[in-house]
């Protein structure tokens, strides 16, 4: 499976993001109103960053920086790594359990067209093994699908 596939899975399709000027607090605002565990940081149109939970726990609250008075920039993940639509997800897996993280922008022609998450990895393959599952006892059976 390929990762524009994925994303044509996904049931909100929406990229959410906020500015390497935004503060923290109303980072993690955004990101409990989603629910959602990272938003990646995009300026001028051009992609500069990613900030999750992680890097607010980490970066944030364990070096005793408030959530309001303390800027994206400081505490995001800047080497961020991405995929292109055309990627398959097994490439997507690899590069997440390397990494140590959750989060893919998945990036075209450098503009991001969406994130992929491992929460949306494991959901694709779960609906596959399904199909197949479905599949294999209709051929047992007899019955069509």
């Amino acid at each position: 499976m390929m990762v524009q596939q994925l994303l044509n899975y996904k049931s909100i399709d929406t990229v959410w993001s906020v500015r390497s000027m935004s503060n923290v607090y109303d980072a993690l605002v955004m990101m409990n109103e989603k629910n959602i565990g990272a938003v990646l940081v995009i300026d001028d149109d051009h992609l500069v960053g990613i900030f999750s939970e992680r890097d607010y726990a980490r970066k944030g609250i364990l070096q005793g920086r408030a959530s309001q008075q303390t800027y994206i920039f400081e505490v995001m993940t800047k080497k961020v790594i991405t995929v292109t639509p055309q990627d398959k997800i097994e490439y997507c897996m690899k590069l997440m359990s390397e990494g140590h993280f959750r989060h893919l922008p998945v990036v075209q022609e450098d503009t991001v067209v969406g994130v992929i998450s491992i929460t949306d990895i494991l959901d694709a393959i779960i609906r596959e093994q399904k199909a197949r599952i479905s599949s294999l006892e209709s051929y047992i059976t007899g019955t069509p699908l």
